[in-house]
């Protein structure tokens, strides 16, 4: 585990209280990029290990993460 020093912790201070432009943050390009024109919500859902298991089989088949897994299966159910 890496230490963090107390001149790095001053200094992510110093930034922090003298505020982040905006088009500076949009300029680093943090953050996960979006998956299209409407915001994201994180949904949180409760799966047995059988259930999980299943969709990490499937997900892994397919070379894709979980989360497009889970996608994939909602929009075919919906279809």
């Amino acid at each position: 585990m890496a230490m963090v020093s107390e001149e790095q912790i001053q200094q992510w201070a110093d930034e922090a209280e003298a505020g982040y432009g905006v088009d500076e943050m949009k300029r680093r390009g943090r953050g996960r990029p979006g998956r299209g024109s409407e915001p994201m919500q994180v949904v949180a859902v409760r799966l047995t290990a059988d259930e999980l298991a299943a969709v990490d089989a499937i997900a892994e088949r397919e070379h894709i993460t979980r989360s497009e897994a889970i996608r994939r299966a909602l929009a075919g159910s919906a279809a």
